[in-house]
């Protein structure tokens, strides 16, 4: 480590005497102008863990929802989930040191990291649109480049984006390539695949409008729209040419609110969803015929895919009633092919206290779909949907996805090659352009313990459009 080199660029980026922040579930986030020492040492902290893991690290300046004043960062670890728990704590003790105690605490986290401090780094940089964005994601490079770390600038990318980029990048290709025209290409062919098995009852069925928050949504997605098929017609607004990011619109807007976004005209039964900032968040809408409101929320979202899951199950089991925990034990044998050694695939719903009751109790009393309850925030959720072969988890405001294990898709992917029984074989192609277009992230076994263990994972939060 450069000692003076690190002096020289940390009082370009001097710290606020006496201002602290948290690391949180978000990240850091407050006003934009506050952050540019928060940014120069999130840098700093992105190659140490690079060298702590021996992988690539993702960062990502955004303040996902909140007003365009703000702005935050944070990390995206190997296989692209959020920041592992442990380096939240020296997030927040890097970015609180006052500058004589800088050096000193990054020491101190090579020590109880054991930093590998020969080892090279790699960093994944990602933006939002915002004003601040760019010249916040200038003061990151700052801080990768004076400790030495390589780095790739993506420059404005949504947030599920940059996650998968780095998990891409973790697997060597094989989860896809690190581009955003990889990007698009694997989601946009899950998807035709997908809406080929899909009955539709209408030229409206493949007609959506699309509230973009003023926000990096509106970009990706027009760049993103040529990939599309012909009969899939998406209609952007709030693509941020008039109005402000999140300024009464997106998905956080239309939750709390429980009405449609400014700018977006419904008419009634026409489908309709809003991003937040970022496009990392989603939550669905529509208007019946007597003008009432309809909000399909993350609640709501994760009972529908439970419901789907069901039915597509059910195709490749011939039964004529059956339970869900019946479906899984059925399973094990049709997919996983683990009744052999007595193991039974698990699958379930995780929630927060914060889920809407009457979900929890459709869940568990009719679908019969075992439902876990964890402490709120995104990573909470994220671990505990990690302990099943199939896990679903949405926030009501719209963040979630879906996990599946690795040996669950591995199965799938192979019995949708090799399967002869017709109807289980297309189940199965069902079920794996699905976990294509959820776009969740790899788990490679060596690399996990790498994370989690630094001595010796879903775009995991991208969702389904």
């Amino acid at each position: 480590m450069d000692t003076e080199a690190l002096k020289k660029y940390s009082a370009l980026h001097p710290k606020p005497a006496g201002f602290t922040l948290q690391y949180g579930t978000a990240g850091f986030r407050t006003k934009a102008e506050q952050l540019d020492h928060v940014m120069f040492r999130m840098g700093l902290l992105a190659v140490l863990r690079s060298k702590a893991v021996a992988s690539t690290i993702g960062i990502m300046v955004t303040a996902s929802h909140n007003p365009e004043e703000d702005n935050g960062v944070k990390l995206v670890d190997p296989l692209g989930e959020m920041l592992h728990p442990s380096w939240e704590e020296y997030a927040t003790q890097l970015a609180n040191a006052e500058e004589q105690e800088l050096q000193k605490i990054i020491t101190e986290i090579c020590q109880k990291a054991a930093v590998n401090q020969h080892q090279d780094a790699s960093v994944f940089i990602g933006r939002d649109t915002r004003p601040s964005s760019e010249k916040l994601s200038q003061s990151v490079i700052d801080g990768i480049s004076v400790l030495g770390g390589q780095y790739h600038d993506y420059g404005l990318v949504t947030t599920p984006q940059l996650h998968y980029m780095v998990c891409c990048q973790n697997t060597q290709g094989q989860y896809g390539k690190a581009t955003l025209e990889g990007y698009y290409e694997k989601l946009s062919k899950a998807f035709t695949e997908l809406i080929k098995e899909s009955p539709s009852s209408g030229e409206s069925q493949r007609h959506l409008k699309i509230d973009c928050a003023n926000g990096i949504g509106a970009l990706k997605l027009s760049e993103m729209q040529p990939y599309f098929p012909k009969e899939v017609q998406i209609h952007l607004y709030n693509d941020g040419t008039k109005e402000k990011l999140n300024h009464l619109c997106g998905a956080d807007f239309v939750k709390v609110h429980q009405k449609p976004p400014r700018g977006l005209d419904m008419k009634p039964n026409e489908r309709c969803c809003s991003f937040d900032g970022d496009a990392d968040r989603i939550v669905y809408y529509y208007k019946d015929t007597t003008g009432h409101f309809h909000l399909i929320d993350g609640d709501k979202i994760a009972t529908l895919i439970s419901i789907f899951l069901k039915e597509l199950l059910a195709k490749g089991i011939k039964r004529k009633s059956f339970s869900f925990s019946e479906v899984l034990l059925d399973l094990v044998s049709m997919i996983l092919n683990l009744d052999k050694v007595g193991q039974t695939l698990k699958m379930a719903v995780v929630q927060t206290a914060y889920a809407n009751g009457s979900s929890t109790r459709y869940l568990e009393e009719t679908l019969k779909v075992p439902v876990h309850c964890v402490k709120t925030g995104v990573k909470h959720l994220h671990h505990k949907a990690q302990e099943f072969d199939v896990g679903v988890y949405f926030e009501a405001n719209g963040h979630g996805t879906v996990l599946f294990s690795k040996a669950a898709e591995t199965k799938v992917r192979q019995l949708a090659k090799e399967e002869k029984d017709d109807e289980k074989r297309e189940a199965a192609k069902v079920l794996e352009n699905m976990i294509d277009l959820i776009n969740q992230g790899h788990r490679d076994k060596e690399l996990k313990t790498k994370q989690q263990h630094p001595t010796n994972k879903p775009p995991t939060l991208s969702y389904p459009e």
